[in-house]
């Protein structure tokens, strides 16, 4: 899936999941949430594989566990770059982490598949 799709689906995901669960996630505005979504890609893209690299030997100690927590990272680092987005508790940000990582594989693989 490209940059610009990922980015218009994390922007849906964070929108419905700002409706969803209000005390969790407060998204300002739909310009906000596609802001997010760009500066989250970018911080995948740059510093994701550092922090991964560094924490190789506690994600191999958890089966690969600790990789919810290095995403719920990102999210967190996310917020500082983007004033309009705020979340309630790191373990919002680890349950949100959780739904954009199910819902980018089940997009993903439905697109392998046809």
């Amino acid at each position: 899936m490209g940059f610009i799709k990922r980015t218009l689906l994390t922007t849906l995901i964070f929108i419905a999941y700002a409706q969803l669960a209000p005390g969790q996630l407060m998204v300002a505005s739909l310009g906000t949430a596609l802001a997010g979504a760009i500066v989250l890609g970018i911080l995948n893209g740059l510093v994701r594989p550092i922090l991964k690299f560094l924490s190789f030997p506690i994600t191999i100690l958890t089966f690969g566990l600790f990789l919810l927590v290095i995403n719920a990272l990102m999210l967190n680092l996310m917020t500082w770059f983007v004033p309009g987005i705020a979340f309630s508790s790191f373990g919002s940000s680890v349950i949100l982490a959780i739904v954009i990582s199910v819902i980018n594989a089940l997009f993903t693989s439905s697109r392998n598949e046809a």
